[in-house]
């Protein structure tokens, strides 16, 4: 009698557990989230190569969708509504123009990466610059408009500095993005031209005349991050943003000839 009171007990002790077991939640899967980030033109390698694919991988419910082009042309889409998520600037103007309209949430902007300006030429080309001392014997120098590409404004305000800016407007070809000035100086239809360090170092093109020195521009070339203000996916924008600050995002970074920022 005992034995069989054992066993009956027993059996209702493992329903028990079992019904409890079964009316457990299961874990929820998390929801799918498409972030945007609108990146500089010169972030766009080392971002669809590497840094992107690492991402989603370490956050398999987020896919990233990069727009790249100039900060400032990013600038003005953002401020007409484009839908982005988190905002990566090559210059502190972009960032903190839209930080004061308070587009980009200013608790969360880091500057994150710094880069140098440097003066390309073509492999094959045969021009005789030899440096920015002698820049303005070019034909054709190529920068990014200064009115929409950060790299186009440290380069007017170096060649400014070096008082030649007014003597080469005539000489000068001005392109959208870096991309762009990287393109004419590759294929030789512009006899030079100032882009980033790291916009060279892509190419096996072209080579570096000279690096400008820091004492020509006011600032370094810094790069910020910053979640755009109408994000409605904060945690994963703020989860991206800390991702780019990490040491194995950094690393990468610096794989293409960045520099971690102040």
């Amino acid at each position: 009698m005992k034995k069989g009171l054992s066993i009956l007990l027993a059996g209702v002790m493992a329903t028990s557990l079992f019904g409890c077991s079964s009316n457990e939640p299961k874990d929820e899967k998390k929801e799918e989230v498409k972030l945007t980030i609108a990146a500089a033109a010169s972030l766009e390698n080392a971002f669809e190569d590497e840094l992107i694919p690492m991402f989603e991988k370490e956050y398999p419910n987020v896919t990233i969708e990069g727009v790249y082009d100039s900060s400032g042309k990013l600038q003005l889409q953002i401020e007409k509504g484009l839908d982005a998520d988190v905002f990566f600037s090559a210059a502190t103007t972009q960032m903190d123009a839209l930080k004061d309209e308070d587009l980009v949430d200013a608790d969360s902007i880091s500057n994150v990466l710094e880069n140098k300006l440097v003066l390309i030429k073509g492999k094959d080309s045969t021009t005789t610059v030899t440096g920015f001392d002698n820049i303005s014997d070019a034909s054709i120098i190529a920068i990014g408009d200064p009115e929409v590409v950060p790299a186009g404004s440290y380069a007017k305000e170096a060649l400014t500095n070096l008082d030649v800016w007014d003597s080469i407007q005539d000489r000068l070809s001005l392109a959208g993005n870096v991309t762009e000035v990287l393109s004419q100086v590759e294929t030789q239809n512009a006899e030079i031209g100032l882009v980033y360090a790291t916009d060279a170092a892509s190419s096996d093109k072209v080579e570096v005349v000279a690096e400008c020195d820091n004492s020509l521009l006011a600032t370094p070339i810094l790069y910020p991050v910053g979640r755009v203000s109408s994000t409605k996916h904060k945690d994963e924008a703020d989860s991206l943003i800390k991702f780019l600050k990490s040491g194995k995002a950094l690393k990468v970074f610096k794989k293409y000839g960045f520099k971690e920022g102040e």
